[in-house]
């Protein structure tokens, strides 16, 4: 645990779900724990106890990414954990892989509609089509241009041009839209949308004010920083202040809220835990300012700014992202001026 997670309080402890069981948090609250094939190794997926059109069953929120091993896994959620009931709706919080992934198979699985944002929805629908972000010629050349220029990566992400799609190969055909404060109800409880930017295009977290919990999704994590990133498909956006806004919003929310969170561990301490996050980006403007201001730096040459390790290719990518929204929030703020080299590198320098 490092210095900052123990301002955090973990009332679980170090106890996590077995496969293929649950763990109760709360009435009608459990916690499912899938494999991921990554570094960051686990998503958390939750299940609801619920009634819907007269039927009693559960409500899954996130699905996991899709391959062999995490349907089998759910199979076994199935079989042990769902009391005889079936699954009622399937309630995505955002469109990256491993939340979106298996929403098609699930919504067949059962026969049950899709709940998300329509800007998630959409998106998924483009990108399970059509690689965006992190792999394919766009991609390759978009990082190219901010001076990630080693070949053997440029070529390695330009293969990547699948990424997306295969781990969401199918979206649902339909869907019901989430909207920012839609309410929700989900087993006699109301389940509150809080709308959040940055992360992804309209991510929705839900909140559970009678029982004080927060399914969080990814953008309030315990220990990691949420990924916020730019990519090829906007290459001049400005998601950082986008979640920075969104995670000041969520400060409404009562201090002692239980958050679950997509990666990590239940905890309390949402308060804390945003201050946290404020000043680590706060940090990060910082010490890009200081490093643009001895030269003219391009996002590759930052990475090692803003990650003190060793990155794979995997990483790098999403690190890549991170580093470009980092120069684009202090470029379009006025403090650092973008320029076009000739080695058609782009690199930032203060104003």
């Amino acid at each position: 645990m490092n210095a900052l997670e123990h301002q955090l309080t973990y009332p679980l402890g170090d106890t996590l779900p077995e496969p293929g069981r649950t763990l109760e948090l709360a009435p009608g609250v459990r916690w499912v724990r899938m494999v991921l094939p990554f570094a960051l190794d686990h998503i958390n997926l939750w299940l609801l106890r619920d009634e819907l059109d007269g039927r009693a069953g559960w409500t899954i929120v996130d699905c996991g990414i899709t391959n062999d091993a995490t349907r089998a896994a759910w199979e076994q959620v199935f079989a042990n954990e769902l009391d005889g009931l079936p699954v009622l709706r399937v309630i995505v919080t955002h469109m990256h892989p491993d939340h979106m992934g298996l929403a098609h198979w699930l919504t067949q699985r059962w026969n049950c509609r899709l709940w998300i944002s329509a800007t998630d929805y959409n998106a998924s629908r483009l990108a399970s089509s059509s690689t965006t972000g992190f792999g394919g010629a766009s991609a390759a050349t978009f990082m190219a241009s901010h001076g990630l220029t080693d070949p053997a990566s440029v070529e390695k992400i330009r293969a990547r041009s699948n990424y997306y799609a295969s781990m969401v190969p199918q979206v649902p055909a339909s869907f019901r839209r989430l909207l920012d404060a839609d309410v929700i109800r989900i087993g006699g409880r109301d389940w509150v949308c809080h709308v959040g930017y940055g992360h992804a295009p309209e991510h929705m977290s839900l909140h559970c004010p009678a029982l004080g919990l927060l399914i969080s999704g990814d953008m309030v994590l315990p220990r990691i920083s949420t990924n916020v990133s730019v990519i090829d498909l906007e290459p001049e956006a400005n998601p950082l202040p986008l979640y920075l806004a969104s995670l000041e919003r969520m400060r409404a929310l009562p201090a002692d809220t239980l958050v679950l969170p997509s990666h990590g561990r239940p905890f309390r301490g949402l308060h804390t835990r945003i201050d946290q996050l404020q000043s680590h980006h706060d940090e990060r403007f910082a010490e890009l300012m200081a490093a643009c201001a001895e030269q003219p730096q391009s996002a590759a040459d930052l990475l090692m700014v803003l990650f003190k390790r060793k990155l794979d290719l995997h990483q790098t990518t999403f690190a890549m992202g991170e580093s470009i929204a980092h120069l684009n929030a202090l470029w379009l703020a006025g403090r650092l001026r973008r320029t076009l080299h000739d080695d058609g590198i782009y690199r930032f320098s203060p104003t």
